[in-house]
Order: C-alpha cells, then sequence, then structure tokens
C-alpha cells in the first residue's frame, strides 16, 4: 500500500463489524449494463464480513455446500453479483472493449526470499466480478466530472501508432491469422475480433500478449481523452486510494467540489496544478511498473539458476536475426542464440518473421512448439540461455524459394563474433526490431518481447495490469 500499515490496514480499510469513512459511488444498471442513475457521496460502511476471493469462487464456481452454509446470509447477494457482472461484461464486449487476459506468473518463495516456485496466476469468477464493478465506478465518476467541465485526472489511453500495429499485423499473418482492417486506422472493436479468432486455440496467449505489448501505455491526464482498450468515453482511477495516489487525488477533488461548488473562483485552485500532478503519477507509476518487472525478472532467474541442463516445453515467443525467444508454460522467457541452432544455417526472413535452414528448411515460426534445454543463467543481468533439444520433428517450409540468399559463408564454430552483444539486446528493456537498426543502441527487444504485463490494469489486487 501506498500509506502506512497504520493507516492501510487499520483506519483506511474496510474491517468487518467497524465504521469506516467512505466515498461511494452508488449506480443503478440497466438489463443493457447501461448506468441509468448515479450518486458519488461521502459515506460510512459497516463491512458485514471479511471475504476472500477464494472463499467466494467456492461458491460461485464450486458451489461448495461447507462455505455455502457458512455464508449463508451472503449467498444470495453473491449470486446476484455475478449476474450483473456477466451484465457489464456483455456490455463491455458490445462496444469493443479488449480484454488483455495474458498469463501472469505467481512466484512462490520460501522464508528467506528465494523463489521455489512458479505458478500462472488464476483469476475467478470473484476476481473478475469485483474488476467489473471497479470499471463501472470508474466509468461513472469519470463521465459525472467530464460533465461537469471542472478541473479532474482521467485514466487514459491512447489508440496505438500505425507503427506498432502495422508491425502486430505482420506477426498474425506469419502464424497464418488473417487481418481485415487499416493500421492507420484501427478500433477496437477490430482488435477484439483477432482476439476472438485464436481464443481456445494454442496461440491464444501468444497474440494476446504481443496484442498487450503493442499498445500506448496507459497515463494519467487533466484531458479527459478517454480509453482505447476499454472502449470507453471517459476513464479514471476512484477506486484504490490507499494504494494510488491519483485515485486519492480523485477523492480530493470529488470532496472538494462537494464542499464548495463548481464556480470558476472554485475551479481555479487546481484547474493549474494538474498538469504537474497527472504527469509525476504517470513518472512514478513507470518507475514502480518497471521495478516490478526488473524483480519479477531476477526471480524467475533465481528460480531458473537450480534447473541448468533440465529440458522444457516451450513455444517460440519472437524471432530475430540472432536468434529465437521462447517462453515457458510458467511464463519464464529466455534466448536460444543463433550460435546454438548448430544444425544448420539458418536465414532471417523479417517480412514472414521466421528462421529457415538454408539446407534443411527446417523452419520457425512465431507461436511454434518446441522442445528445449535450459544451458545457462546469469542471475544479476536476468538472462536465461536455451538449446534447442532435438530438431527431427521441426516442420520444414519452401520460404527461402525464391529469396535472394547472400554468398554462404560458414561461420567459425558456428559461432556470431557478437553473441555478447546480441544477448545484451535480447534482455535490456529498451525496444528493438529490425526496422529500426539505424537507431539501435543496444539493451534492447523486439517490440513484442519488452514492455509490461501490468501496463492495463484495473484490479485492487497487487501484482494486476494496469490499466
Amino acid at each position: 500500500p501506498m500509506l502506512p500499515p497504520k493507516l492501510s490496514n487499520g483506519i483506511c480499510s474496510l474491517n468487518p463489524h467497524v465504521e469506516r469513512l467512505a466515498m461511494t459511488c452508488e449506480m443503478e444498471i440497466n438489463a443493457d449494463g447501461e448506468v441509468v442513475n448515479h450518486k458519488i457521496f461521502p459515506s460510512v460502511i459497516k463491512s458485514t464480513e471479511r471475504m476472500t476471493y477464494k472463499a467466494i469462487n467456492k461458491i460461485l464456481e464450486s458451489d461448495d455446500e461447507k462455505t455455502k452454509e457458512r455464508y449463508a446470509d451472503l449467498v444470495p447477494m453473491f449470486k446476484d453479483m455475478a449476474e450483473l457482472h456477466k451484465i457489464l461484461v456483455k456490455m463491455r464486449k458490445r462496444r469493443g472493449a479488449i480484454d488483455f487476459d495474458a498469463p501472469e506468473a505467481k512466484i512462490i518463495v520460501d522464508e528467506l526470499g528465494h523463489p521455489i516456485d512458479i505458478e500462472l496466476r488464476e483469476r475467478g469468477t470473484s476476481e473478475r466480478m469485483v474488476e467489473s464493478f471497479m470499471l463501472a465506478a470508474n466509468e461513472t465518476v469519470a463521465a459525472h466530472y467530464n460533465k461537469l467541465h471542472v478541473p479532474f485526472v482521467y485514466r487514459i489511453h491512447e489508440t496505438p501508432t500505425p507503427e506498432k500495429i502495422t508491425t502486430f499485423f505482420e506477426a498474425l499473418n506469419s502464424l497464418g491469422i488473417e487481418v481485415t482492417g487499416r493500421s492507420n486506422d484501427v478500433k477496437p472493436k477490430m482488435l477484439q475480433n483477432i482476439l476472438k479468432k485464436v481464443a481456445g486455440k494454442p496461440e491464444e496467449a501468444m497474440v494476446s500478449t504481443m496484442l498487450l505489448r503493442s499498445m500506448q501505455q496507459a497515463k494519467y491526464s487533466p484531458d479527459p481523452l478517454g480509453h482505447f482498450g476499454l472502449a470507453a468515453k471517459d476513464y479514471t482511477h476512484f477506486t484504490s486510494p490507499i494504494r494510488r495516489y491519483p485515485d486519492l487525488m480523485v477523492h480530493r477533488l470529488i470532496r472538494y467540489y462537494k464542499e464548495n461548488g463548481t464556480s470558476e473562483q472554485v475551479q481555479e485552485k487546481y484547474r493549474d496544478k494538474l498538469d504537474e500532478i497527472t504527469l509525476h503519477s504517470s513518472q512514478m507509476e513507470r518507475q514502480a511498473i518497471d521495478a516490478e518487472r526488473d524483480t519479477d525478472a531476477m526471480k524467475k532467474a533465481e528460480f531458473m539458476a537450480d534447473r541448468v541442463g533440465e529440458t522444457f516445453p516451450a513455444v517460440v515467443s519472437s524471432v530475430t536475426k540472432f536468434g529465437m525467444f521462447i517462453a515457458l508454460e510458467n511464463t519464464v522467457e529466455g534466448l536460444i542464440h543463433i550460435s546454438e541452432m548448430k544444425d544448420d544455417y539458418y536465414v532471417f526472413l523479417e517480412k514472414q518473421m521466421a528462421l529457415v535452414g538454408r539446407h534443411s528448411k527446417r523452419t520457425f515460426k512465431i507461436g511454434q512448439p518446441i522442445e528445449v534445454k535450459l544451458i545457462n543463467v546469469n542471475v544479476e543481468q536476468k538472462e536465461i540461455d536455451f538449446k534447442l533439444e532435438g530438431v527431427k520433428d521441426i516442420p520444414k517450409s519452401d520460404l527461402l524459394e525464391g529469396v535472394e540468399l547472400p554468398e554462404f559463408k560458414p561461420r567459425d564454430n558456428n559461432k556470431r563474433r557478437f553473441k555478447d552483444k546480441d544477448k545484451k539486446r535480447s534482455h535490456g528493456n529498451k525496444k528493438y526490431h529490425g526496422k529500426d537498426k539505424k537507431n539501435f543502441k543496444g539493451g534492447q527487444k523486439p517490440f513484442y518481447k519488452n514492455g509490461n504485463k501490468n501496463r492495463f490494469n484495473h484490479s485492487n489486487k497487487k501484482g494486476r495490469r494496469s490499466r
């Protein structure tokens, strides 16, 4: 939490059976998921019970009798909440909101902080239900104050750049996924339809991750520019004033306008301050996200350091001229450097985003399942290196037919002179792809291997993505 534990776990927490001061957004929602009436007001809340996501999932998903009996008085309300959640999900899908359901890691550590397991974080009905209600509240509060034309803090997500979408479309084409629409006039509904095409297929997680990393970063702004990913006209962060400063600022503004009105004189107090406040909040969020990402990468490297020599099923997540990035089932990512692909001389085809063996025609593309062996881990640099474990089952292609190839010059022991430099490219935090070689300065990744899984988070739960 942003505030000291004595506050965040005490007077600021909705602990059961005690009165707490709060700010409430009360909404009346019709059968189509539209907010038809609402009120925003200071309130006093006395929570009935301290529930957990796990307990509510047992009630709503497992129909667990023991749990239902324990919370018998609340079960009807939970079921009504689940029905409302379904209505809100349908409404968001109807308008084109994109559900970035990329896999996320939950790193389990021992009492000394050493990672002992990496699991996929699961989101059940209760987590998604709370998310739906938070989204509804955030949109309603933003729309209310936008309509009043007063200085306010908004959460915005701008339309992705045509360059990023073009590269994303090229990656989809390499997977054999047909795309309709123009990259310079992209709409949320178009991208939502792409995710529908791959739903339930092996490449679903990969496509979702690539799409997520094609988006612009969400940020805070005094201007109501809307939220592309949510297909929302107005959006803010209202629901987490204990752990996010912009939410606290939103509550401060709400209370200020409630107490003083909305005259021009009243508005002057914050009109010139919100540019600096929102810019600073966005910068601090970026730093926190980078720190979280680096910590995750370090803990994943620590976890894998104990497993050098083991083999794993993996999926090709990116292809470059210096090798392939791969992802394991537990979200650990690493590099197979071109110098470790010793069965052939591989040619990188940028347009098809593929590596093709010059003689064997063996072909590696995004989304392709392979078997890999862990050969090296550098925890300090957060580098994880693999090599292929067997190539006889690798599919072949005729992608090199008609391609003018340079004169064949065998590599010395098939080693690249710039392996260390390539590894810096592969494990850095900046962006790299073949179309921007002139500006390459090292420490860079392909666009869809960079970025942050937390970029679009709208959940209160620590570690969720940041919308």
